[in-house]
């Protein structure tokens, strides 16, 4: 539990830095490669940059295949992200990249036998209620690309489900190289993308980079940890909705924001959603 409060912790400072970058940053593209570079070299530093080349009798081979997938997953989700909120706006694009968390749920009691019992049913259910409450507020316009928000979800389902598989299949001693891999591929597709668009680094888009990059790569290490140690039934359920919790918090506090009854009710379900959850 420890190492997904922590996951938790980390995610929300991504998100909240995400938002205050709005205001400062110039180029998104450009932004989001710096963050890459932080996790790429944070990952080496713990991984240790000697073993970006490992045995292969040690995993090597599923570790990099699987971490190349897992990076393209990444960024193809925040780029799906990007292209759904044009569309279709922030509220309904942010709730179905939420509701991803019906893909590693799910598969996890299919394929790995991870059957929950009656009371983390009906948490994973609160917590799936509690979320639309949240995202889906009255006068929400509706879906003109309903394709993508498919595309989202299942992107954003698939990069967190590859997480549980490698903590299934893959070589615990090169957990560490693994997030190296994934970001490594992140970063170079992301550097490709600025230097095709022609966007110029700024120093904003550098300290956001930085700031958002240390969060993001702890974010997936200790998701990592967690799954090693909790079922995953647990894990995204609880890691999305705490998420939401602590965004909304952050919101109130340092943007100002209001939250409406619907909102307050929300939080509310899914504190109970949590509490069974972990029973």
């Amino acid at each position: 539990m420890f190492y997904l409060v922590l996951s938790v912790l980390s995610t929300a400072v991504v998100s909240l830095a995400m938002r205050l970058s709005e205001r400062y940053r110039n180029n998104h593209i450009s932004m989001l490669a710096v963050n890459y570079v932080i996790c790429i070299v944070l990952a080496g530093c713990f991984s240790g940059w000697s073993s970006i080349l490992p045995d292969l009798e040690e995993g090597a081979g599923f570790c990099l295949s699987l971490g190349i997938l897992q990076g393209v997953l990444y960024l193809a989700s925040f780029l799906l992200l990007q292209l759904n909120i044009s569309k279709n706006g922030v509220v309904m694009s942010t709730t179905f990249m939420r509701l991803g968390l019906l893909v590693p749920t799910i598969c996890s009691v299919v394929i790995f036998g991870e059957l929950p019992e009656w009371l983390q049913v009906v948490g994973f259910l609160a917590a799936i209620c509690a979320i639309l409450m949240i995202s889906l507020e009255k006068g929400s316009g509706k879906a003109s690309f309903k394709l993508g928000l498919i595309c989202i979800l299942l992107c954003a389902g698939v990069t967190d489900f590859l997480a549980k598989v490698y903590e299934e299949f893959g070589n615990a001693a090169l957990r560490d190289t693994y997030l190296l891999y994934a970001f490594i591929a992140s970063g170079l597709i992301c550097i490709g993308l600025a230097i095709l668009k022609k966007q110029r680094l700024t120093l904003m888009d550098v300290l956001f980079g930085i700031l958002i990059g240390i969060p993001n790569f702890f974010s997936a290490r200790f998701m990592l940890y967690a799954l090693k140690s909790l079922p995953a039934i647990v894990v995204y359920p609880t890691h999305s909705v705490s998420t939401i919790i602590l965004v909304c918090v952050g919101g109130v506090l340092f943007f100002r924001e209001k939250l409406s009854r619907r909102q307050i009710g929300a939080i509310l379900l899914i504190m109970t959603a949590v509490a069974l959850l972990n029973i």
